[in-house]
């Protein structure tokens, strides 16, 4: 089974790397683009046919590893 996992910084927090991408895009004269908010994505494959056990595994990894719940959300999708 295949799942995607996004990180992303919670709202309220800095995010200086997507303040610099906002003002890269500005400097390649990239218009429109209002704000960037910059995060992770995970693409992972799991040993088991069942969505629920699937989607289990995942929180606790994001719990444990990859996210840092003091700052950070996660999102787990399972296709």
């Amino acid at each position: 089974m295949k799942a995607r996992v996004f990180v992303t910084l919670r709202s309220g927090i800095l995010d200086p790397q997507g303040k610099a991408i906002e003002g890269a895009l500005k400097s390649l004269q990239i218009d429109g683009v209002k704000s960037v908010r910059q995060g992770k994505l995970f693409d992972v494959e799991i040993e088991t046919l069942d969505p629920a056990a699937a989607k289990a595994l995942l929180q606790q990894a994001c719990q444990k590893l990859l996210a840092n719940q003091v700052v950070e959300d996660f999102e787990v999708e399972i296709s």
